[in-house]
């Protein structure tokens, strides 16, 4: 790990009692859901990450605590650095604080994780469905999400799939 961002580490596990890991040269550092404004006001104003670079979210279903990693990448143009938080939320009535406050982008991405994943964020100004309709049950990124695809049709199985086509009666 670089030792700008070790230091900057350090500072969170400190301050957010976050705890962090290292996978392939990134910084994951694992922050309450709580403390997520303050640790990203922290890296905004006092580290340069000005650029909110990525934000989405992962289902690890059937899990159920936490059964949602809500993710924050967060870049710093300045030191040429990247860190990742990551936020773990329960499965049932997942929430987050949202951080529209300290990165503007946020609003349209917490909008995607809301409607994809339906993971709600505290105080948004515009909580609406953003990717789908208004009326449309579920969230499709949740693994739980029922699939509704047609099975492929090949040579081993193409009569079968040909009787349940619907077509055109003339």
């Amino acid at each position: 790990m670089d030792t700008r961002l070790e230091k900057i580490v350090k500072v969170l596990q400190e301050k957010a009692n976050a705890t962090y890991e290292e996978f392939r040269d990134e910084v994951h550092v694992f922050i309450n859901a709580g403390q997520i404004v303050d640790a990203l006001t922290f890296l905004r104003d006092e580290h340069q990450f000005s650029l909110l670079s990525a934000m989405t979210a992962v289902d690890y279903w059937p899990e159920e605590s936490p059964r949602f990693h809500v993710i924050y990448q967060l870049t710093s143009l300045t030191q040429n650095l990247s860190i990742q938080l990551r936020v773990l939320v329960n499965g049932d009535q997942p929430k987050v604080p949202t951080a529209t406050r300290v990165f503007e982008v946020a609003n349209w991405r917490e909008r995607e994780i809301m409607d994809m994943f339906g993971i709600d964020f505290d105080g948004h100004p515009d909580p609406r469905r953003i990717l789908m309709p208004e009326d449309w049950e579920g969230h499709p990124l949740r693994k739980d999400y029922p699939l509704g695809y047609e099975e492929p049709q090949f040579t081993f199985n193409f009569e079968e799939i040909d009787l349940r086509k619907p077509y055109a009666k003339e």
